[in-house]
C-alpha cells in the first residue's frame, strides 16, 4: 500500500491530497478514491442540495479512511461496523467535530457532534447507493452494505415515524416568546433581529421549506393569480412547485417588507431581491448563516422557558432542536389541523404518500384514546373484603348444578 500523509489532528487537507491509492481500473477517469468519488457526485450536480448531502457522507467515510490507512477497495463488514460507530462518537472531538463553519475555513470540521441514529441510517442509505455505483463503475468488487445482516431495515429507507418536531403546546409558547413587544429604548438593530427571527419561524412554520429554500427565496416567488397568492419554489432536484400561500403568511411578509423600508407591492425591479437579509437589510443570508440564527434561537428560546420554570421536557426538546425540526413541525401541525394528505404531499413536495404520511399523528391520538376503554376491573367490587369472592361463571356451571 502506498504511503499516504497523515491527517493532521487540527485541520483537514484536500481530499484529492490526502487519498493517493493507486488507481483500480474500471469504467471512470479516476486516479484516487476522491476522483472516483467526484465522479459520483457529479451525478448529482443538477441538484444543489443533494449534492451537497451526498458530498458530505462521502467525504466523512474518505476522511476517516484516510485517518486508518484505507481506501474504498479495503472496506469490508468490520471496516464497515468501525466506521458505523465512529459515526455515533467521532473521537478525537477535538479533530472530527466543531461548529458549523465554511468548508474553507481553518476550523471547519466534518461533525458537528455524535449523529444520532436517524442521521446514521441516513449516512448508511447515501453510502450504500454510491458503493453501488461504484461496483457498476469497476472501481471496488463489492459493496460492503450487502453484508449487513440487519440490512433490510437499516437500508431501505423506510425510516420511522417523524418524531422531531414541536408539539403544538411548545411551539404555541415559542411564537408567542417570539412575538413579546420589546423595551422602549431598544436600537433599530435589535428591532432589525427581531423583526427577522418573527418572520424565519413564522416563514418556516406556515411553508414548510428547507434551509436552502428559505436562504434562497426571492421576492418575486410570491406571486398573485388570479385572486389568490401562491409561494413559487425550487425544491429538490430543481422541482419547481407553488405553495399556496396562507393569509397569515401574507401577513408575515407584509410585517417583514415594513421592517426592511419596503412597500407593501413588490416591484419588477426588486423581484430578484432576497427575502431574507443581513443586518445592513440588502444582502441576503446564506445557508449556514440561517442555520446558525435559528439555531441560537432555540437556545435562547430555551433559556428563556428554564427561567420560567417550563416543563423540563419541553427545554430538553428547544436545546436539541434543529431548523430542519420546523420543517416537520409546520407538517405535522397541517397534518393535525385537518389537511388531506394528497394536498399535505403536495405542500411538503413528497414524492411519495409513503412519507408524508410518516407525520400523521392523529390516528395514534385516537387510537390511545380509545384504548383507554379497555380497563381493569377494580378489586372485589363493591366489597370490601374478600368473602364474597366467588368463582368465575362458565358455559358449564349448569351441567355442574344439574349433576
Amino acid at each position: 500500500m502506498p504511503d499516504r500523509q497523515p491527517l493532521a489532528e487540527a485541520e483537514f487537507i484536500t481530499l484529492n491530497k490526502v487519498l493517493t491509492a493507486e488507481p483500480a481500473g474500471g469504467r471512470i477517469a479516476a486516479e484516487n478514491d476522491a476522483q472516483a468519488v467526484m465522479a459520483w457526485l457529479k451525478e448529482y450536480e443538477d441538484s444543489s442540495q443533494t449534492f451537497k448531502a451526498y458530498r458530505r457522507e462521502s467525504e466523512r467515510l474518505l476522511l476517516w479512511l484516510s485517518s486508518q490507512g484505507l481506501t474504498l477497495p479495503d472496506i469490508n463488514r468490520e471496516t464497515l461496523h468501525r466506521f458505523e460507530a465512529f459515526l455515533a462518537d467521532p473521537q478525537p472531538s477535538e479533530q472530527w467535530a466543531g461548529p458549523s463553519k465554511p468548508r474553507a475555513h481553518p476550523a471547519w470540521r466534518p461533525f458537528r457532534g455524535p449523529l444520532s441514529p436517524p442521521s446514521r441510517r441516513q449516512s448508511l442509505v447515501i453510502l450504500q447507493g454510491m458503493f453501488s455505483w461504484l461496483v457498476e463503475a469497476g472501481w471496488v468488487s463489492h459493496n460492503p452494505f450487502r453484508l449487513m445482516r440487519d440490512k433490510s431495515r437499516r437500508l431501505n429507507n423506510q425510516t420511522p415515524r417523524i418524531e422531531r418536531y414541536l408539539e403544538s403546546e411548545l411551539w404555541a409558547w415559542l411564537w408567542q416568546w417570539l412575538n413579546i413587544p420589546l423595551e422602549s429604548g431598544k436600537n433599530s438593530r435589535i428591532h432589525f433581529e427581531q423583526a427577522r427571527r418573527q418572520f424565519i419561524f413564522g416563514f418556516a412554520y406556515l411553508l414548510a421549506p428547507r434551509i436552502s429554500e428559505m436562504a434562497d427565496a426571492r421576492m418575486g416567488d410570491f406571486q398573485r393569480s388570479e385572486g389568490r397568492w401562491w409561494w413559487s419554489v425550487v425544491g429538490k432536484g430543481n422541482k419547481i412547485a407553488r405553495i399556496p400561500l396562507p393569509d397569515d403568511m401574507r401577513a408575515c411578509l407584509h410585517q417583514w417588507r415594513q421592517a426592511i423600508g419596503l412597500p407593501e407591492q413588490t416591484s419588477e425591479l426588486e423581484a430578484v431581491a432576497p427575502v431574507l437579509r443581513s443586518l445592513d437589510g440588502q444582502r441576503g443570508l446564506g445557508h449556514n448563516q440561517l442555520y446558525r440564527l435559528i439555531r441560537a434561537t432555540f437556545q435562547k428560546a430555551a433559556d428563556a422557558l428554564e427561567d420560567q420554570g417550563g416543563e423540563p421536557v419541553h427545554v430538553a426538546t428547544l436545546r436539541r432542536a434543529t431548523p430542519h425540526w420546523l420543517r416537520h413541525t409546520s407538517i405535522t401541525h397541517q397534518a393535525q389541523s385537518g389537511i388531506s394528505l394528497r394536498h399535505l404531499a403536495e405542500s411538503a413536495r413528497h414524492a411519495r404518500l409513503e412519507t408524508t404520511s410518516r407525520y400523521l399523528h392523529s390516528e395514534d391520538n385516537e387510537w390511545h384514546r380509545e384504548q383507554q376503554r379497555h380497563r381493569l376491573q377494580h378489586p372485589h367490587g363493591n366489597s370490601d373484603t374478600n368473602d364474597s369472592l366467588k368463582p368465575p361463571l362458565s358455559r358449564y356451571n349448569k351441567q355442574i348444578d344439574n349433576l
